[in-house]
């Protein structure tokens, strides 16, 4: 290990100097620093919620005391990782819906849905979330609206697609949305059959019905929150950036984190709609010790899954069929040109090559040349080759979520063909473009699990192993990229690098202890994988 610095100076041969007292020494343990040099080390002392000194245990403990002393027993220690890309608030109201996740048909949907409204009776609207008809006999949207309206003729049913880039509903919710057969929205579909509405929206068109949706009580907004983070803490994140929330959420948000309810650090995108412009743009951004309120999220297209991306040549499962953009292209234009002479942040989500070219032109158009604006386009899921070095010219960071490849691998290849899949889930070669790349989940259309990340990442399998030397293996990542996509570069990515991402002197205590060492086990013990402590600003937020 280099020398240890304090306060920037070096600490040197001081047998007779007094120790330093500090709050906390962590000792024993076996530390990724995750600095520039990815150093390691054994000991860190921490004051007031800050690493003060790093290095080697007997440096440490010779040079501090203090009252609260870890040893770790050769323990390994990370940064306390940080979801690049997720929906914190989404993922608390799911944990009180049905859950939908892996059903094997529509028939097992309707069952699970039974079971939840008897357990949960007298709710306004029947509410779940997870089913994906690619895991269906068929692979085809269901014809739902009948057989819910025999079980829920009343009461208004919502349930969300797994990616949220669509949702099946009864005849309840379409008639308070004022929903018709034939009706037509831009960046969305009601789908039909035999010119009778199904129940299936696709993107925009669930808007109407979001919008009769009544809105959570302060308490129970909180108490969703609070089972978010325990279960957050449980996997060591430390920090999460929340891709899309409206202007109340972040007010009540603060309101929680003020009054030490909430103690998960967010970095929060408002969602592209007029009220967060109006409550944000005069005001800039907004910053404490646990928010950061610096971006705005934008939606190009929808989801590879739903057929909502948008695709420079049809899909190869629907011919003449290319998706589409969530907005015309013009929007986004006039809103890179409002954002570039602001201080925010211009976050896209862009799935398909032809999504990603119109964002990619966009922000090149306005950001003319490098830059440390760090706009981003959320998940560059396939990219076309001649765009790719778009990404470079503009400093643009594509921000990705490496499960998807790995959940998405079993169809891709049945929706893009085989020559386009090679230009998908790219991120080798979106990493070579500025050199470094944020990594998140997207939770919970994905697991809020790091290790899943982790695994998909350096290892391209599912937890079986699947396929056989990992799917386009060429774009895995090595280990110490992935932890530093988890860690530093996800800070970086939401400019919060100065103060988190990495254990060094002057930066947050925030960390996770495991059971094992990332950077040396074999693939089929990654996640086996156990979280044992984790800690934010020195404070144990969670052990095992």
């Amino acid at each position: 290990m280099r020398k240890i610095y304090l306060g920037g100076c070096i600490l040197l041969f001081s047998a007779c100097v007094q120790k330093k007292q500090v709050d906390t020494i962590v000792y024993n343990a076996h530390i990724y620093t995750v600095n520039a040099q990815f150093d390691t080390a054994s000991a860190m002392a921490i004051q007031q919620g800050k690493i003060v000194a790093i290095g080697k245990t007997d440096s440490i403990l010779q040079h501090f005391s203090a009252k609260e002393m870890l040893n770790e027993n050769g323990k390994t220690i990370f940064p306390g990782f940080i979801d690049a890309h997720a929906h914190f608030v989404g993922y608390g109201q799911e944990l009180f819906t049905a859950d939908l996740h892996n059903t094997k048909s529509f028939d097992e949907v309707l069952e699970r849905l039974k079971a939840f409204a008897a357990q949960h009776p007298n709710q306004p609207w029947l509410l779940g979330r997870g089913w994906d008809q690619n895991k269906w006999p068929g692979k085809a949207f269901p014809n739902a609206v009948e057989k819910l309206n025999q079980l829920f003729p009343f009461t208004p049913v919502f349930l969300t697609r797994v990616d949220g880039h669509a949702a099946i509903v009864n005849a309840k919710a379409m008639d308070l949305a004022g929903i018709k057969a034939g009706q037509k929205i831009v960046g969305g579909s009601f789908e039909t059959f035999q010119g009778r509405l199904t129940g299936v929206l696709i993107d925009n068109a669930q808007k109407p019905v979001l919008a009769v949706m009544p809105l959570l009580s302060a308490n129970a907004y909180a108490e969703r929150l609070m089972a978010a983070q325990q279960n957050c803490f449980a996997m060591g994140l430390t920090t999460i950036t929340d891709c899309g929330l409206n202007y109340k959420d972040v007010l009540q948000i603060d309101s929680l984190q003020k009054t030490g309810a909430l103690n998960m650090q967010l970095y929060i995108m408002l969602s592209d709609a007029k009220e967060n412009y109006d409550y944000f743009l005069p005001k800039g951004p907004y910053k404490t010790d646990k928010l950061f309120v610096n971006g705005f999220k934008f939606y190009a297209d929808g989801a590879l899954g739903s057929r909502g991306a948008c695709l420079l040549q049809p899909y190869t499962d629907k011919p003449g069929w290319y998706g589409f953009l969530l907005s015309n292209a013009s929007h986004f234009d006039s809103m890179a040109n409002i954002l570039s002479k602001t201080n925010f942040q211009m976050c896209t989500h862009a799935i398909g090559d032809s999504g990603n070219r119109v964002i990619l032109q966009v922000y090149n158009k306005y950001l003319k040349g490098k830059n440390d604006r760090r706009w981003r386009i959320e998940h560059a899921q396939i990219v076309a080759p001649e765009d790719i070095a778009l990404f470079g010219a503009a400093s643009i960071i594509p921000s990705v979520q490496p499960t998807h490849a790995t959940s998405d691998m079993y169809w891709a290849e049945s929706r893009l063909g085989k020559t386009r899949l090679n230009n998908a889930y790219a991120y080798k070669n979106l990493l070579a473009q500025n050199g470094w790349l944020p990594l998140g989940t997207d939770f919970p259309v994905e697991d809020i699990s790091p290790f899943k990340t982790f695994l998909a990442a350096v290892f391209r399998v599912d937890s079986t192993g699947f396929p056989p030397g990992g799917f386009l293996p060429e774009n895995a990542l090595s280990r110490e990229e992935a932890i530093r996509g988890m860690t530093i570069w996800a800070a970086r990515a939401d400019f919060l690098d100065k103060e988190t991402g990495s254990l060094e002197p002057g930066k947050k205590a925030d960390f996770v202890v495991l059971d094992t060492d990332l950077m040396q086990i074999p693939w089929n013990r990654v996640l086996q994988t156990n979280v044992l402590a984790t800690y934010i600003s020195g404070k144990k937020v969670y052990q095992k």
